[in-house]
């Protein structure tokens, strides 16, 4: 919703736009008026801020009842009402925020009652996940191509939705300083971590049949992964820069167990409060299995990239939630500054910061001023904050990108299989899980030998 109302309100979107929520429930307009007035209200939006007209006048509500086919026609004559009444062209989105379980009786039926087209276009958004392995990531592709065409098909993930990593793209291609080192003879090693502080909340009936590699790794670090070890694009265009995604994810050697660390919280303290165990957490079964913790070595074997490590970290109930980036560059092969003790030189480090605090620092070493010589690590600053305008929330520019039909965030069918053909076997044959406290950095399996000696950047 408050994507929604910033999209109309900011003058993102020409001419009018009609939301109609669908579920089961039964409900009024007015009930779903106000449930939307408390969403913008949660947002920070006071109430003699929020334009009432628009929940009054564009706002709607049709109960799917059983989700029957006499149902999903019932859901289309509404649907044309409204267009006609409003004076709409047609042009259709149909988001589909539900369980996984819910994305084929759906897609079915809205092709059955005619709803994959439309007097003017159609547009399907999927939430993730897009399928829990391979199998089923192929079947639901089947099944969305038998009623839609690639082209209307739009996989949502709202990480690709983040200034900060769609500046990836920018920052790479736009300063001709920083491409020639973005390769194996430079990069030591790369470092994605997409920490968490919050445990599984009220999702335990999901997250207990998924897991943290289902549910952050073959989605949002993947994307980053693919982001950050992508090839320059043909073009500024949404094919272009997908094609080059998926040759990443075709570059990758097969995963093998030995390179992957499962983890499982246990009770321990995060901020200060008292955490539960996963098995403690409501609705988690007492003996479970699932892993809130994995971190994994990539390699990318091609040109670029042979031999450099990409190390991939998420994990629940974990010290504090940041997303980050690490380029870690080669030490100098030599240096002069040997023979004092003090001067030993560590590595650059360009660390891009997605959330919170959005920026990135480039660490770099300096002498102090003292004798004998000594080298310190300092860094160069930049903050989004500091420079421009709060930045728009990331579902407000995907589901702009949606209305106006641009695919270049948005995951494509032959990406989404090949990041499932990656973790498949993984999680086929999963090792078991490492136990870690709350509020730690997950298991010590996850530290030094890990990073073949090394430490995360982000400790």
């Amino acid at each position: 919703f408050p994507a929604l109302y910033h999209l109309i309100t900011r003058e993102r979107l020409t001419g009018r736009c009609v939301v109609l929520g669908v579920a089961r429930s039964q409900q009024s307009d007015a009930d779903f008026r106000a449930l939307a007035r408390d969403a913008l209200a949660a947002s920070g939006l006071s109430a003699e801020k929020i334009d009432n007209r628009w929940c009054d006048e564009c706002l709607y509500f049709q109960s799917i009842g059983k989700s029957s086919r006499d149902d999903f026609e019932q859901l289309a004559r509404r649907i044309t009402d409204l267009e006609t009444a409003h004076g709409l062209p047609g042009n259709r989105v149909f988001y589909l925020a539900l369980g996984p379980e819910a994305f084929p009786p759906t897609i079915t039926g809205l092709a059955q009652a005619g709803l994959n087209h439309s007097p003017g276009w159609t547009r399907l958004v999927v939430e993730k996940p897009f399928g829990h392995d391979l199998a089923s990531a192929r079947e639901l592709n089947t099944l969305v191509h038998r009623s839609f065409q690639e082209s209307q098909v739009y996989r949502i993930d709202h990480y690709l939705g983040k200034e900060t990593v769609q500046n990836l793209l920018a920052f790479r291609f736009a300063n001709a300083i920083v491409e020639p080192l973005w390769n194996r003879d430079r990069v030591e090693s790369v470092e994605i971590t997409v920490a968490e502080e919050l445990g599984v909340e009220q999702r335990a009936g999901y997250y207990d049949h998924s897991g943290a590699l289902r549910d952050m790794v073959q989605n949002h670090l993947t994307q980053l992964l693919t982001l950050t070890a992508m090839e320059v694009p043909a073009a500024f265009e949404a094919d272009a820069i997908r094609d080059e995604k998926v040759k990443v994810l075709r570059s990758v050697l097969p995963l093998r167990q030995e390179n992957v660390v499962w983890g499982q919280y246990g009770c321990g303290t995060v901020n200060g409060k008292q955490a539960p165990a996963y098995r403690e957490e409501p609705g988690v079964a007492p003996d479970s299995q699932t892993d809130t913790f994995v971190a994994l070595r990539v390699e990318v074997a091609n040109w670029r990239w042979q031999g450099v490590p990409f190390y991939l970290r998420t994990g629940k109930r974990l010290p504090r939630r940041v997303s980050q980036i690490a380029i870690n560059f080669r030490c100098p092969p030599t240096t002069f500054f040997q023979p004092f003790h003090s001067c030993a030189a560590s590595s650059n480090a360009l660390v891009i910061t997605l959330q919170p605090d959005e920026g990135f620092d480039l660490h770099f070493e300096v002498k102090a001023p003292s004798q004998p010589p000594s080298l310190q690590t300092h860094k160069l600053h930049f903050r989004y904050a500091e420079v421009f305008a709060p930045l728009p929330e990331a579902y407000e520019t995907l589901l702009g990108d949606v209305m106006t039909g641009d695919q270049t965030l948005f995951v494509r069918d032959d990406e989404v299989e090949a990041s499932w053909q990656l973790y498949s076997p993984l999680l086929a044959a999963r090792g078991p899980v490492k136990p870690y406290p709350a509020g730690t950095w997950g298991p010590p399996e996850a530290e030094k030998s890990f990073l073949r000696g090394g430490a995360w950047r982000l400790r």
